[in-house]
């Protein structure tokens, strides 16, 4: 008889066992697969120096399907030189565009700009994509240092400016200097059934001036003055009208960096959020059409040591699985995660959940709170850069525990977070439709190249993916809070996608369902107020859900 020593037999266990009792414990890993893509976008701020907050601010994303044909395109914006303000060897840069592209749908991207006729040539920060007008494709409004432009979509992969037309080019010079815009926020605000716009403005850049106190750097932004974030109503006849002093919505001297919409304190309206750089945040209440900043007594002005920092962007969701919809704000500092009381309070647990130290002394700019292992909770991605100078940071993959405590995991997941970068906007969206979400970034170092992140499963975790559309299209989607009930537990989702800085993500609601094979049902509470329930059959797909065809 022939004994065979007990670690010959473990091994062999091991190598008889099947591979699904493996796959429960692998996560999953992000490959940069940004040539192979054609992703060669690369960033310019105009010239070959790092001198001044224009050039510091970043490059925006947008991610939507300017040519229905369901799959996600992608459009980055893009610096230029500019007379006075770049220096003069970077004339070299002079008409450097924005890029647009195209999704082939095999994992591959064409560059489509010109022929779509959206290569606009401003300083462009941000884009807003929504069907504005409802007749069933995606308009694009380009926020930039200078006039806005709208690109109205002319159904057959091309676009028109038609910011004139609309009102919505803002006007030239705010508190005395450039209007600078980085950001917008649609929905429908009167609720009269047609979109609004608020327009989020910066500051008032002065190219010639010389901070007293450190010469030998770029001011500080509270050196400057501000600019007003501007209201835009809908009117009948399709174009817009600025009605932001009506509405008790104008601070001529703010300093906006990100717009949220939500419904925070569940009473059937949407609500902002204002991220404001070295000010007090804003949190605007709607009361009737009227609009009142609670920020302070509602806990989200300054972080956890009563601070005004750089706040950028208020992203949100529910990080900790108790139904109610938290906000985390990246900044300059060191963060700050507020979690929802749920009595319209909130509590700044950037401490104990863990990411304060991990933000601390990086410098957040784009962040996502999104599900990247489809465990069923929410992870957070931050990109990262010191601002006034050009000091390369680590960028950030937090995971949740499901109970809203984080941990960085990024080094294992990615050769990408082993790297330092100057990282500006970061959109999640799933370019390949296969169930997990993947991550665009764009940098502006002097590599200053994009970066796209393919997420590898890595484990058989289900999932399901939402598109909403309203009985008046978006009108009544964007803002509208989901609940997915599924395995003896329920999810709670906000429908809002211009939830990064400068960024516009995948426009579907992605759910991650973990080992869970069914969802029992779907509530959602449309933004006009209006509830339905869904039941739905299979799930590791994308469907779309209308208004009023569930029921109530």
């Amino acid at each position: 008889m022939i004994r065979v020593p007990a670690y010959y037999t473990t091994w062999l266990f091991i190598l008889l066992m099947p591979a699904c009792l493996f796959a429960q414990d692998q996560k999953p890993i992000f490959i940069d697969v940004s040539k192979k893509a054609g992703i060669d976008f690369r960033y310019t701020f105009g010239d070959y120096t790092y001198e001044n907050i224009l050039e510091s601010s970043g490059s925006g994303i947008t991610v939507f399907d300017y040519n229905g044909d369901n799959l996600l395109d992608l459009y980055m914006m893009n610096g230029t030189w500019l007379e006075g303000i770049s220096d003069s060897k970077g004339e070299v840069f002079r008409g450097t565009h924005n890029k647009l592209y195209k999704n082939n749908g095999n994992g591959s991207f064409t560059e489509v700009s010109a022929q779509a006729g959206v290569d606009d040539r401003h300083w462009s920060m941000a884009a807003g994509a929504v069907d504005y007008d409802n007749d069933g494709d995606e308009d694009l409004y380009l926020l930039n240092y200078g006039g806005n432009v709208f690109y109205h979509n002319n159904g057959d992969g091309t676009f028109t400016d038609i910011a004139g037309e609309l009102g919505l080019e803002g006007p030239e010079k705010l508190n005395g200097f450039t209007k600078w815009s980085v950001g917008v926020a649609f929905w429908d605000h009167n609720q009269d059934g047609t979109l609004d716009a608020m327009v989020g403005n910066f500051l008032a850049f002065d190219p010639a001036y010389i901070s007293p106190t450190t010469p030998d750097m770029m001011p500080h932004p509270s050196e400057y003055r501000g600019q007003a974030t501007m209201l835009y109503e809908q009117q009948a006849n399709g174009k817009f009208l600025e009605v932001t002093k009506e509405h008790e919505l104008f601070y001529p001297d703010s300093k906006c960096m990100g717009l949220t919409v939500f419904d925070y304190d569940d009473d059937d309206d949407m609500d902002i959020f204002q991220g404001n750089d070295h000010q007090l945040n804003f949190l605007f209440r709607n009361d009737n059409g009227k609009y009142k900043d609670v920020a302070i007594e509602c806990g989200v002005a300054a972080n956890d040591q009563g601070q005004p920092t750089g706040s950028m962007h208020g992203s949100v969701g529910d990080i900790d699985g108790d139904g109610l919809i938290d906000l985390l704000v990246t900044d300059l500092r060191h963060g700050a995660l507020y979690r929802n009381l749920g009595n319209g309070l909130f509590e700044d647990i950037s401490g104990i959940s863990g990411i304060s130290g991990y933000f601390a002394g990086k410098g957040q700019w784009g962040a996502q709170l999104f599900d990247y292992d489809n465990d069923g909770d929410l992870d957070i991605f931050s990109a990262n850069g010191t601002a006034e100078e050009l000091i390369l940071q680590y960028p950030l993959l937090l995971e949740n525990d499901g109970k809203g405590k984080f941990s960085n995991v990024g080094a294992e997941r990615s050769a990408y977070f082993s790297k330092k970068r100057s990282g500006r906007a970061a959109a999640a969206w799933d370019y390949d439709n296969d169930g997990d979400l993947d991550l665009i970034v764009s940098h502006i170092d002097l590599q200053a190249e994009a970066t796209l992140l393919r997420n590898e499963g890595g484990n058989n975790n289900h999932w399901l993916g939402l598109s909403l559309v309203g009985k008046n299209g978006p009108v009544e989607a964007i803002g509208a809070k989901v609940i997915v009930h599924a395995g003896g537990r329920k999810q709670v989702f906000i429908n809002q996608r211009a939830n990064g800085y400068l960024t516009y993500s995948d426009p579907r609601v992605h759910v991650g369902l973990g080992a869970t094979e069914k969802v029992d049902r779907i509530e959602i509470i449309w933004a006009d107020g209006e509830r339905e329930s869904f039941q739905i059959n299979g799930i590791d797909r994308y469907i779309t859900i209308k208004q009023n065809s569930g029921k109530r």
